[in-house]
Formats: C-alpha cells, structure tokens, sequence
C-alpha cells in the first residue's frame, strides 16, 4: 500500500488533533481521533493499557487537574510497514500548572475508516535519559 500525499496530511492533521482536543476539555470529541476499540498503551509508565475511547475519557477526567495543561505533539514520521500497516512516531511535550515540563515518544498504528483516518494502537514512552540511555561506544 501505498499513501497519497492527501493521505499523509491527514494523518499528520489526525495526530496534531490530540493536543488541541484534551487541552480544551474536548473529551467527548475523542471519536474524532480514535477508534472506538483504540488500545492505549501506558505500560512504560507502569500503568495498564486503555481499552476504548471512554477508558482514555475516563483516566483523563480522572486525572482532573494533574493532567497538562498543554499538549504539543511535533516531529511526526508517517511510514508504511511491509505488512501494509500505517504507523506514526511522533513526539510530545506536555506543560504542567506549574510550568514544569515532560517528553513522550507516541508510536501509532493508524487505520483508515469510514470516517477518515484514526489512530487504533497508541503507545506512550517516556523520554527521560538523553541519546535514550546509550553510552558513547568504545
């Protein structure tokens, strides 16, 4: 498979949607980004996966006032796997109340529907270590 260049700005506008809908409360607007039986993988941060846009709405509401106040998602990579899959790495950088920041690493698994493109796997890794922990060789 193959994706128009329609198609990837799609999916680059799809992804960029994220931090415009959390931000503004939009929870209730998620269908628009996912799929309904989306899987949301936050097992690098110790945490079970999400199954379904209403667990993501509910850890959000959850999550209440602890939750960033700006979403930033930049650097995104749109490639088609030999198996024809369509996945996205992106990064994300996530404001806090009190002004402190965190880095993420998204990899998607993106699906087209009837309704246009949706992201259907989400993995999120934290970025804590420069050069991802590794050591000059030698």
């Amino acid at each position: 498979m193959s994706l128009t260049l329609e198609d990837r700005l799609a999916i680059t506008e799809l992804v960029s949607l994220h931090g415009h809908l959390v931000d503004e409360g939009s929870l209730d607007r998620l269908e628009e980004l996912f799929t309904l039986d989306v899987v949301y993988d936050l097992t690098d941060f110790g945490q079970e996966p999400l199954f379904g846009v209403e667990a993501i709405q509910e850890a959000a509401w959850a999550l209440g006032a602890a939750n960033p106040v700006a979403h930033h998602v930049t650097n995104i990579v749109v490639t088609v796997q030999a198996d024809g899959r369509v996945q996205v790495r992106s990064k994300g950088l996530g404001v806090k109340t009190d002004g402190s920041c965190g880095s993420v690493s998204y990899d998607d698994t993106v699906v087209r529907t009837a309704h246009g493109w949706r992201v259907s796997h989400r993995r999120l890794s934290p970025r804590r270590t420069p050069l991802g922990g590794m050591a000059k060789p030698g």
